[in-house]
């Protein structure tokens, strides 16, 4: 079943390259959306496509990119829009 789910990861999550490492992740499990910094310090992720997928893609979060010290994720499931075509990189 497919869904949607805004996404918020604290920690030192911005300078190391982390939205890369998210995109390249959330391809790879063939979900879509978008990633970008927030002027708060984390990373807003929406994204959309099968619920076992997206809590895949959140446990990848969870762990981190190799230099991401990563302090929290929030989780915020909605209702399925298909509203994206890839999952790209926001600035």
């Amino acid at each position: 079943m497919d869904a949607s789910a805004k996404i918020y990861v604290m920690g030192t999550v911005q300078g190391v390259g982390f939205r890369f490492f998210v995109q390249r992740e959330a391809t790879f499990l063939g979900l879509k959306g978008y990633v970008k910094n927030m002027p708060d310090g984390s990373v807003k992720c929406e994204v959309e496509g099968p619920r076992s997928k997206i809590n895949d893609f959140i446990q990848v979060l969870r762990r981190g990119s190799r230099f991401s010290r990563v302090t929290g994720v929030q989780v915020k499931f909605q209702k399925f829009e298909n509203k994206y075509k890839n999952f790209q990189i926001t600035y």
